[in-house]
């Protein structure tokens, strides 16, 4: 009803449609996991690209994976990441805390603003206004030996704690390099001081995906109350050089509850021989939620002067899989002719088409070089694409697209909570998924020529009884006939005869 009927005449009442878009979920946010040199230890940072990368965890390190991959990444056609830094705060000879990185000025104190031995190299320069005295720019310098290496610049600052200008204020928060702890009022004076103080901060134990320590913090940033529980969606997990078996089981689990997919890479330098082993200890219960990818690729390394090194395929799939999906879709398979790997120099085993034909039953996804296309991506199996296992989700596109739905039926369909459970309810939500699902029927999402073939939508007393109804329940059945791709194409030739006169 509208407003209360008063006067004599024609009252305007607006009435809900009942529609309410589900708008598709993104499909290939990835998340990065490994040991940096600098960067937040709890958060994980969102990227759009490798320079953010290089802002927040400081760019290329021979010393880890992490960051080559990130780059593999976008260079495959990534736009969109999270790197969460997992590192020590205990250094080698157990003598310096890797966050002790700090220096003062007057009644000015600064720190890092993240652990790391990176902040060794970087000092502060403070400098006063001529025309008031009571205000002053500060300067983070990054180079001990050039003060023009200016990296961040803050103007016009105060020690008033009622300024707007308040240093403490203006700077924390801010700055990707240090924090402030303002101790007094009084304006510090011209000067430069370096960051790391008396008190040199160190790297701590430089990780590497084979420490036991690592894969412990690796398994501790996922769940309630940690950094990975706090992103609000991710699709593709990397963790570069990962292949411990029983962390790897674990993640996939991980990746089960938080509906994201784990690219596996393979062991460096494995022979084909062995990889069947590879594959079934890292082929978990929750396998069908990952994929691993084989051999390693070779790609020219910046910090070598161009030298051609292995990297885990990790981050080159994973931008192979964020490119296929904004070209052609989450449903479609992340791998053939179209599935081309920027950056790769050569793959670190040039496998035959005999040796493709053994790994490709038990679930192991290779990379080959076919003549004229370059490397490419030559599989598209789950860890749980074994033959023998007869797996409904053996391939990575069906896995990835019911992943895809169920994330975008979570979101979409909230609104429903606290809704009188009836047949007006039932019907609405049959609408709006329905309008989801035929939307994605028309983009060619689904096997079928029709929409009843391709998809079904059901909520109505057959689903929801009366009992749950006195529970508070609704029941919502979708389902969907997923495209599987052609893995296998089959050609016959057959020579005509010719008209033989009988």
């Amino acid at each position: 009803m509208p407003a209360t009927l008063t006067y004599p005449g024609v009252y305007i009442e607006e009435v809900p449609s009942g529609v309410r878009t589900i708008t598709g979920v993104a499909t290939s946010i990835a998340l990065f996991i490994g040991w940096a040199a600098r960067g937040p230890l709890d958060k994980a940072v969102r990227i759009t690209s490798f320079a953010e990368y290089e802002r927040h965890f400081g760019g290329l390190d021979l010393r880890t994976l992490l960051g080559y991959s990130v780059k593999h990444f976008f260079d495959n056609g990534g736009g969109d990441a999270y790197v969460l830094r997992l590192a020590s705060t205990e250094a080698e000879d157990d003598e310096d805390n890797a966050a002790s990185a700090g220096a003062s000025s007057g009644d000015l104190s600064f720190a890092a603003s993240s652990p790391g031995a990176w902040a060794n190299d970087y000092r502060v320069r403070i400098t006063q206004r001529t025309d008031d005295t009571t205000r002053f720019k500060l300067e983070v310098l990054d180079d001990p030996v050039d003060d023009n290496a200016v990296v961040e610049t803050f103007e016009n600052l105060s020690m008033d704690p009622t300024d707007p200008r308040f240093v403490e204020d203006v700077i924390n928060g801010r700055s990707l390099a240090i924090t402030v702890d303002a101790t007094g009022t009084t304006t510090p004076s011209d000067g430069t001081t370096d960051l790391d103080g008396t008190d040199s901060g160190s790297d701590g134990v430089v990780w590497s995906a084979t420490d036991g320590d690592f894969h412990t913090a690796l398994l501790a940033s996922f769940g309630l109350g940690t950094p990975t529980d706090r992103i609000d969606l991710f699709n593709l997990v990397c963790v570069p050089g990962l292949t411990d078996p029983d962390t790897v089981t674990t993640l996939q689990t991980r990746c089960r509850e938080r509906r994201a997919f784990l690219i596996v890479d393979a062991p460096e330098g494995t022979p084909v021989a062995d990889m069947p082993d590879v594959q079934s200890d890292l082929a978990g219960t929750d396998g069908n939620y990952a994929a691993l990818y084989y051999p390693w690729i070779r790609s020219p390394d910046p910090l070598k002067q161009g030298a051609r090194r292995p990297f885990p395929p990790c981050g080159f799939v994973a931008g192979v899989y964020a490119r296929t999906d904004a070209g052609r879709g989450v449903w479609k398979a992340p791998a053939g002719i179209d599935a081309g790997i920027n950056g790769a120099s050569e793959l670190e085993l040039a496998l035959s088409n005999a040796e493709n034909g053994q790994l490709n039953p038990l679930g192991i996804n290779c990379l080959r070089s076919p003549p004229v296309y370059g490397s490419v991506v030559w599989g598209a199996r789950t860890l749980h694409g074994h033959n023998d296992r007869a797996s409904e989700w053996k391939y990575v596109p069906v896995r990835r697209m019911a992943l895809f739905l169920e994330e975008s039926l979570y979101r979409g369909t909230q609104w429903v909570v606290f809704e009188p459970n009836d047949e007006p309810l039932w019907a609405q939500i049959r609408l709006n998924i329905g309008a989801f699902m035929q939307n994605l029927f028309r983009q060619g999402a689904f096997q079928g020529s029709t929409p009843r073939e391709a998809y079904f939508v059901k909520c109505d007393r057959e689903t929801t009884t009366q009992n749950d109804i006195n529970l508070g329940i609704v029941n919502i059945h979708v389902g969907f006939a997923p495209l599987k791709p052609a893995e296998f194409v089959v050609i016959k030739l057959q020579q005509i005869a010719g008209n033989i006169a009988a």
